[in-house]
């Protein structure tokens, strides 16, 4: 299956030194995306990619900028959203997939290419859904949190029929 915003940037194109790269979805591929990540809208995606080979891997650091329109989680209203987010991946072979992958204290996240190319905007398409708010909230989220029993983040009003009769009969 061939991602919603797929470009693959061939290995061969990328030597010694570092090379940099610059991706953007056209408005199909963000509309797809926007489907995919469950979003109302993805206004702009790009990503700017600093790429250098480390033998089969391929270092990826850079800067993903997006403008989206998530649902807000109690209203459902419209929640627009600005991601700008520095990230550094690593590209391995898939061969290299059950290979055990020694980590470091600055561990990557490693996306796993086949054949002679990664696929940059899938990287970044994966990108924005990690740097996505996972409980967007609208300006009357709070109002309708309250009126369904949730007073703060961890505290959920205990309904029972006495409830409303406690204040009337101190103790």
């Amino acid at each position: 299956m061939t991602p919603e915003f797929s470009r693959p940037h061939p290995l061969d194109r990328i030597g010694a030194g570092e090379v940099s790269v610059s991706v953007a979805a056209d408005e199909g591929e963000r509309a797809r995306l926007a489907r995919r990540f469950g979003l109302i809208a993805i206004d702009a995606l790009s990503a700017d990619y600093r790429l250098r080979r480390e033998g089969e891997a391929v270092h990826a650091g850079g800067h993903l900028s997006a403008r989206v329109t998530q649902a807000c989680v109690a209203t459902g209203d419209p929640v627009p959203a600005s991601v700008e987010e520095d990230f550094d991946l690593r590209f391995l072979p898939e061969s290299a997939a059950g290979d055990e992958v020694e980590i470091d204290s600055e561990e990557l996240d490693t996306v796993f290419y086949t054949g002679g190319a990664i696929d940059l905007g899938e990287a970044a398409a994966e990108t924005l859904a990690l740097a996505l708010d996972p409980f967007p909230r609208s300006p009357e989220a709070a109002a309708v949190l309250r009126a369904a029993g949730v007073i703060g983040e961890d505290e959920v009003v205990r309904s029972s029929p006495f409830a409303a009769l406690k204040d009337k009969f101190p103790k």
